[in-house]
């Protein structure tokens, strides 16, 4: 299963569309950036200090009820079952999914990183939890 944890679903893709056309099987914009976070991110080049403060915010964003209520699930099934979290980001470690990621190791998910799927398709989804 590919999950899209995307703030917005692309362009003219409408929410019926989005797994047929190959972006992904089920859509989690609770545990996307927030607009505003996605703004910051897209507005210079990453430094490492901007890749720090990205990541601080976006850990604030995943305290929600909301978020966390999502992650546990997330954790829980990467604990039995393997799946797959995609975005729109080239690079997966400069990435929300880098951070997610870690969010769900520390809840007891195992998490890959499924580098040949990355390279080969940009809308694959990195990291992979696998059981």
């Amino acid at each position: 299963m590919r999950i899209g944890t995307v703030r917005l679903l692309p362009r003219g893709v409408k929410k019926e569309d989005y797994a047929r056309r190959d972006f992904f099987d089920v859509w989690l914009p609770e545990v996307a950036p927030t607009r505003g976070l996605v703004a910051y991110a897209q507005a210079k080049p990453w430094t490492d200090a901007r890749w720090a403060a990205f990541r601080k915010k976006y850990l604030r964003e995943m305290r929600r009820p909301e978020a966390q209520r999502v992650i546990a699930l997330l954790a829980a099934l990467g604990r039995q079952t393997n799946f797959s979290i995609g975005c729109y980001c080239e690079n997966p470690w400069r990435c929300h999914r880098s951070v997610l990621g870690e969010l769900l190791r520390e809840r007891g998910a195992k998490v890959l990183v499924d580098w040949e799927a990355q390279a080969t398709n940009p809308r694959s989804a990195s990291p992979r939890r696998s059981r």
